[in-house]
């Protein structure tokens, strides 16, 4: 075996050129493969995070615009959702819908001591916490108690109890600050969220429907469910739901646009084919990429062995076997395969981590917030091991047909070739 790596090596050496030609075919395949799928990657698990800040099942209800007539009435009327809808969501479709909540929104300034900001009072049931996934620096979110006694407490974001209380923003829990003319206290404050400049301060719905005069008027719906599966009983669902609400509101049953519903469900399904179209536009780009080394080595082994040809007919001719003669040439393309495959693997995973450390550790500041083009942009070592051993089979394929019209060659032919 130490023999014929030897010779291998001697042979290398002796065309450098056809050599380095053959390597890089083979690590360029790989390398871009890897880089491919890596940057593939990074993109969908930052498109992912980026969607990750709600639970799937869960659909918001939203009031629009009648599009046809219906009961004498013309289209063009505007749907206003009100408490009763969020009754009927909770009892006639319960069989569903695991909690349901309504969110109403008003403007006002928000001031403690001589610091004042501009924030948009979110009127929510304790659900609204569960289905946005709010996460809490401190303290604790809006509660059934307070929902019930119309209490005067809020839950702020980080960012705007720092314009109130800018060294130490966290020390605002607690305390009474002034919400237009009204004294409210902070119960909770939001952890932080930089892909995102929220202005939104939470507070009881039933506080802010009371103070703001809403009557039983709702801004929109909001609600958690189970039991549907698959995008047939989604629409199923829709269809009963929008029938269900829109006679209420003396609209046409079918009317779509009299309310919206948006389904995270449905989307996040439609999401993961996205995701699946992605993967596999990917891999048939890369394995172009691939298939255009594994062509470059097959032409290279073929001129390898119409080269040595001459070479073979004196191994032959001193009593070299055709079995040795096909050793020679298979190991060689192995070898040479495995080697530069291996190098071309280790470069695609240094750029792949390259890009983790520039692009997905360094978010991008737009502004208003901030976002991350790439998240974990890597492929898996298996994937990188499996598409080097596809290589390396590939090589070797490459090189067995040359080597046994090299093995079966006649000493007298081969002595005579140029």
């Amino acid at each position: 075996m130490i023999e014929t790596l030897l010779e291998i090596w001697q042979t290398a050496r002796r065309n450098k050129l056809r050599t380095s030609l053959t390597g890089f075919a083979v690590a360029w395949g790989i390398f871009m493969l890897v880089v491919l799928l890596g940057a593939g990657n990074g993109l969908i698990n930052a498109q992912m995070q980026n969607n990750d800040r709600y639970v799937d099942n869960s659909m918001v209800v939203f009031g629009g615009m009648t599009s046809k007539p219906y009961n004498g009435l013309k289209e063009g009327r505007a749907i206003q959702l009100e408490d009763n809808d969020l009754t009927t969501t909770q009892q006639r479709f319960r069989q569903n819908v695991d909690k349901a909540g309504a969110v109403l929104f008003a403007n006002s300034t928000i001031a403690y001591g001589e610091d004042y900001v501009s924030s948009n009072l979110r009127g929510v049931y304790p659900v609204d916490a569960e289905i946005n996934k709010t996460k809490l620096a401190s303290g604790r979110f809006i509660n059934d108690i307070d929902l019930r006694d119309r209490r005067k407490v809020l839950v702020m974001p980080e960012n705007q109890a720092r314009e109130l209380l800018p060294h130490a923003p966290l020390s605002l829990l607690g305390q009474v600050v002034r919400v237009g003319d009204l004294a409210f206290t902070v119960v909770g404050i939001e952890q932080e969220d930089k892909s995102r400049m929220s202005t939104d301060v939470s507070v009881p719905f039933t506080t802010l429907q009371t103070i703001y005069n809403q009557g039983n008027h709702v801004g929109r719906i909001a609600f958690t469910f189970h039991g549907l599966a698959t995008e047939q009983e989604n629409e199923a669902f829709e269809q009963r739901y929008r029938a269900t609400i829109n006679r209420q509101h003396s609209a046409a049953p079918d009317d779509e646009d009299a309310i919206w519903i948006w389904n995270r469900f449905t989307q996040a399904m439609q999401m993961q084919k996205g995701v699946g179209i992605i993967q596999t536009a990917l891999w048939i780009i890369g394995l172009f990429t691939l298939l255009s080394g594994i062509v470059g080595v097959s032409n290279i082994m073929l001129i390898t062995v119409r080269e040595r040809t001459r070479e073979f007919g004196i191994r032959k001719a001193i009593g070299a076997s055709p079995m040795r003669i096909l050793h020679i040439i298979i190991t060689e393309s192995i070898i040479v395969t495995g080697l530069f495959g291996y190098v071309g693997m280790l470069l695609g995973i240094c750029a792949n981590l390259y890009m983790d450390a520039t692009l997905g550790s360094k978010p991008i500041e737009t502004g208003l917030f901030t976002t991350t083009v790439f998240v974990d942009p890597t492929v898996s070592l298996g994937t990188c091991l499996g598409v080097t051993l596809v290589l390396i089979i590939a090589g070797t394929v490459a090189g067995i047909m040359p080597a046994l019209k090299a093995a079966r060659i006649r000493p007298i032919e081969a002595l005579r070739a140029e």
